[in-house]
């Protein structure tokens, strides 16, 4: 072997060692997750990510998904995450217009239904939930009326001031049953969305700021005097795992129910673009997602995962629930609700 060779192969070593050197010092200790103040897995379940990748998660929450939202987008030249969750079907076009987003699938992307995903590959979804009125059993027998069956029916005399609703302005459920009252009742039609409202109001619908003021509060099965609540259609398998029940107390009305679908994202400025996708990956993973309906109430989109026993007997799956491209809501929900909101005033 001559000198040349020998220099050769010596600097080839050195750029090695350095590249290998940086390689190492580029992978972080830590990794930051923003999610929704909803967001909840069992004890543990995190740390199988760090023993898989040798990377802590760092867990943080910012409100509800439009908080979160803003909060993102304020920051988003110095991003305070490198992983978001919770960006729903409402809100995702949002994110994708201010550009705060790397475009990622998860690798398992495979097991999600096609319906649940993005058009663009700018996040994968984790989770979902339907949005419907539920009916608390004893409360309608009490005042001898069957349950509603359909979003028509709650306009009838029959259920005057027995339902309460969440400012779509303020409620993320609030606003998903506004965009199925859009989308059962579209624009141009002779009998719209706005006049459904109008009827609803005349009906004597309440309104309650959140979710929690209308099902913890005013919601009859919870000691309120409103028998019919918009929530969710996992709210049933809740009462019967927490009130240790052997049968629900509630049911739900599945015409009518919105799809809500979740989003986790990688964002765009993170120095750990790599292990911010392992993370994107192991939420979409079959241990996760079986633990995301006991302890987040909703549904995993990992179609091999399999569910609670009592998510299987209680809970009520639409046959066909309503979905709404984003890109839609995005364009016209601030106009939407301005427009109920003048309804809601009048």
């Amino acid at each position: 072997m001559n000198a040349r060779s020998i220099k050769f192969i010596a600097a080839a070593l050195v750029v090695g060692t350095i590249a290998t050197a940086c390689s190492s010092e580029a992978e972080p200790d830590e990794i930051v997750l923003l999610t929704h103040d909803s967001f909840a897995l069992s004890p543990g379940v995190l740390n199988a990510f760090t023993v898989e990748t040798g990377v802590s998660v760092v867990h943080i929450t910012g409100g509800d998904a439009g908080t979160m939202i803003n909060q993102a987008v304020l920051t988003k030249d110095n991003p305070i995450a490198d992983v978001i969750f919770g960006v729903d079907n409402t809100f995702i076009s949002r994110a994708v217009a201010n550009n705060l987003f790397v475009p990622y699938l998860a690798s398992a992307i495979e097991t999600v239904s096609e319906d649940q995903r993005l058009e663009e590959d700018w996040a994968t979804p984790i989770t979902f939930g339907d949005v419907c009125v539920n009916f608390h059993i004893s409360g309608l027998e009490d005042r001898a009326v069957s349950p509603p069956g359909s979003l028509q029916s709650l306009v009838q005399p029959e259920y005057r001031d027995l339902l309460v609703v969440q400012d779509p302005a303020t409620s993320s459920p609030g606003l998903a049953f506004l965009a199925a009252t859009v989308s059962a009742y579209p624009e141009g039609s002779n009998y719209d969305w706005r006049d459904y409202w109008v009827d609803l109001f005349a009906n004597g619908v309440s309104v309650a700021s959140d979710w929690t003021e209308a099902y913890a509060s005013q919601f009859s099965q919870s000691g309120g005097d409103r028998p019919l609540v918009v929530s969710y259609a996992s709210s049933p398998p809740v009462e019967v795992l927490f009130g240790e029940l052997t049968e629900a107390p509630t049911g739900v009305m599945t015409d009518g129910c919105f799809r809500q679908i979740e989003y986790a994202g990688i964002v765009k400025g993170t120095d750990h673009e790599e292990t911010a996708g392992k993370l994107v990956d192991f939420l979409l993973s079959k241990a996760v997602q079986e633990d995301i309906p006991l302890n987040m109430f909703v549904y995993p989109t990992n179609r091999t995962a399999d569910l609670p026993d009592v998510f299987v007997r209680f809970t009520a799956f639409p046959d066909s629930p309503l979905i709404m491209d984003p890109d839609v809501i995005d364009d016209n929900r601030e106009r939407w609700i301005e427009e109920w909101t003048a309804i809601a005033r009048s």
